[in-house]
């Protein structure tokens, strides 16, 4: 089993032979998953901070993210910690990642998983 299981790629064939690897959405996703908000012990992806996520054909990938409040106090480490965890995966070639404040952030966002973990049903 690899070290990282989110480096799975997508190789492409072409007259030429083996294209560079594009990084999965999956992969990405697996990524971003593990960077958790330093006050809630969720990882980001689960409680909906990340709105968007866009993987450009040169292996760029583009990210737009929210955070609980615009007071957070990660708000200069959690996009970067982001950042860090896409350029880990295998064929990312840059990631620009965006903080967007609308629409604002609510707890309607958090998977199933994220509401169990906070005990909030």
């Amino acid at each position: 089993s690899p070290l990282f299981p989110y480096t799975t790629l997508f190789r492409s064939w072409t007259p030429d032979g083996e294209t560079a690897p594009k990084p999965s959405e999956d992969a990405l996703i697996a990524a971003i998953a593990t960077v958790y908000d330093p006050e809630i012990p969720v990882n980001i992806y689960e409680l909906g901070l990340v709105y968007a996520l866009e993987i450009f054909e040169d292996g760029g990938v583009k990210v737009e993210m929210t955070l609980t409040a615009p007071g957070c106090p990660a708000a200069q480490e959690l996009p970067e910690q982001v950042r860090n965890a896409c350029l880990a995966v295998e064929g990312v070639t840059r990631c620009d990642v965006d903080l967007v404040w609308d629409p604002p952030w609510d707890p309607s966002r958090m998977s199933e998983e994220a509401r169990l973990a906070l005990n909030m049903f």
